[in-house]
């Protein structure tokens, strides 16, 4: 009896250790996840931007600050050549083009050889100065037997003068054939068929409208070439008609390229459209800008029109913004667990990475400091 005893004092004493070890064990693997604060329930409200969080306090609020600024306007544009600096390149003689000299792009200088036409105008110009050439000598030769007849007595003084009035018609007749050979660029002392065309100003070819054996219409036709001076550009904006109070003639609008985003140029407004577009109710604004060398004719650009009085604007973190189809939103408190989504038009990134804020909300009011989070949970 002695004997059971003491072995099972012995078994409990061995037992009892191993229950403590196996207990500690077990809460060294409690999930720390029980001590974790449970996590937020989203209710809808009967408007689909209210929604009731069970755990407001997961989501801090932020007090938007007040940031003074002066009204601004971007627009998008597009380079576009000075028409004023444009000049087409004409042939003066129809023909076949024998050699072109220039393609579409090319930079030219004035008196630069663009193209030669073959062109069987010369051939008739040519033979029409001959004939007044002829013409000419003829009644010269007229003249001066006409004067010394009538010097002799041998005819009257009206035979002189008719002679007189045959030789000044062939002059001009010869004037006139002499001249339409210089025009046609053409040696009356060493004539040929070929007519070359020359650049009438420098600047880069904006269009082309011939190829090598085209034919070419002089006058009549479309212009070979179409040479534009890029030097000084236009760009030409669409503002809505409800901004258009904020654009004045002569004022001066910051021009940010697409293609180099550092660079900000200054464009002056020459005219503003009298016409509204039908369709996007949007007038054609124009701006004229010194071309550095970066500006090619078809390149986006955001034009930035700045107002001259200054407004006072609401400035959150940029956190609280939320970016959502294409529209962007705050988180806005309106009770206790309550918040609401309110659209927003934002301005530009201030410094400690606040964001300006247009309109939608004003200074002094509430908003979610970090709107991502609030907006996973509502949507899970």
């Amino acid at each position: 009896m002695k004997t059971k005893l003491a072995g099972l004092i012995v078994a409990a004493t061995l037992c009892l250790p191993l229950g403590l070890l196996l207990l500690g064990c077990n809460e060294s693997q409690a999930d720390p996840k029980a001590e974790a604060p449970p996590p937020a329930a989203v209710e809808p409200d009967m408007d689909a931007n209210n929604f009731k969080v069970d755990h407001p306090e997961q989501f801090p609020l932020a007090t938007a600050a007040e940031h003074k600024a002066a009204p601004s306007l971007s627009v998008t544009g597009v380079v576009s050549p000075d028409v004023s600096r444009t000049v087409p390149v004409i042939s003066l003689a129809s023909g076949r083009v024998a050699e072109i000299r220039a393609r579409l792009g090319d930079q030219v200088k004035k008196g630069q050889l663009l193209m030669r036409v073959q062109s069987s105008d010369i051939a008739g110009a040519f033979s029409d100065y001959r004939k007044a050439v002829n013409d000419e000598r003829l009644a010269r030769v007229q003249l001066d037997r006409a004067k010394v007849l009538y010097e002799k007595g041998a005819i009257a003084q009206s035979a002189v003068e008719v002679a007189q009035n045959a030789e000044d018609d062939a002059k001009a007749g010869l004037d006139a054939s002499t001249e339409r050979l210089r025009l046609l660029g053409v040696d009356k002392e060493h004539p040929t068929g070929i007519v070359d065309v020359f650049a009438p100003v420098s600047g880069v070819i904006t269009d082309q409208q011939v190829t090598n054996a085209a034919g070419v219409q002089g006058l009549s036709g479309p212009n070979p070439f179409t040479i534009s001076d890029l030097s000084h550009v236009w760009i030409v904006c669409d503002v809505y008609e409800n901004a258009l109070p904020q654009v004045h003639l002569g004022e001066y609008a910051d021009i940010h390229l697409n293609a180099y985003p550092a660079k900000v140029l200054k464009g002056r407004i020459s005219n503003i459209g009298q016409i509204l577009d039908p369709n996007i109710r949007t007038a054609k604004v124009r701006l004229e800008v010194d071309n550095p060398g970066l500006m090619r004719v078809g390149m986006f650009v955001t034009a930035v029109f700045h107002g001259k009085k200054t407004e006072t604007r609401a400035a959150v973190p940029a956190t609280a913004i939320l970016h959502l189809h294409d529209r962007e939103w705050v988180y806005r408190p309106v009770n206790v667990g309550r918040f609401k989504r309110l659209e927003v038009v934002t301005g530009e990134m201030l410094p400690s990475n606040m964001q300006e804020v247009i309109s939608g909300i004003k200074p002094g009011d509430q908003v979610v400091s970090n709107a991502l989070p609030l907006q996973n949970t509502v949507e899970q």
